[in-house]
């Protein structure tokens, strides 16, 4: 038998809400997303003052983070490139993004999640998205 390890739900939170306080601190607003190793949802939360589109698209960034075991803005990097990777139609799933924002945590040599950030600049949604993977990499 196998045993999948993942988020829970309060290390999730714990996560939200340190980016949250981060993305507060910079007067900026976001929607954060936290996932479990499949890539479903555990927790998100939409600031006050961040743009609605950014609710699907930090899901999605979490989703495809924790699916393809990889940070997003790597995906889009290759689809932007497609000679260098692929078509982001190669997926296969209007879920697919490849935004900078969304990054899996690791966990003992496994995928146990991703979080992921949107609203901001690619780089502000990085920097905090990561400062959520150290928080739940280190409990």
């Amino acid at each position: 038998m196998r045993t999948i390890h993942t988020i829970d739900y309060l290390e999730a939170k714990r996560a939200v809400e340190l980016i949250i306080e981060k993305a507060q601190h910079m007067q900026k607003s976001a929607a954060v997303a936290v996932a479990d190793a499949h890539g479903d949802l555990i927790c998100l939360a939409r600031m006050d003052g961040a743009p609605i589109s950014s609710i699907h698209i930090a899901m999605n960034k979490a989703w495809t983070a924790a699916r393809e075991r990889k940070p997003t803005k790597e995906i889009g990097e290759k689809v932007k490139n497609p000679e260098k990777g692929h078509d982001i139609a190669y997926y296969g799933d209007p879920k697919y993004v490849g935004w900078g924002g969304g990054i899996p945590v690791w966990k003992n040599g496994e995928v146990v999640g991703a979080v992921a950030v949107s609203g901001l600049s690619s780089d502000e949604d990085i920097a905090l998205a990561k400062i959520g993977v150290e928080l739940i990499a280190a409990l």
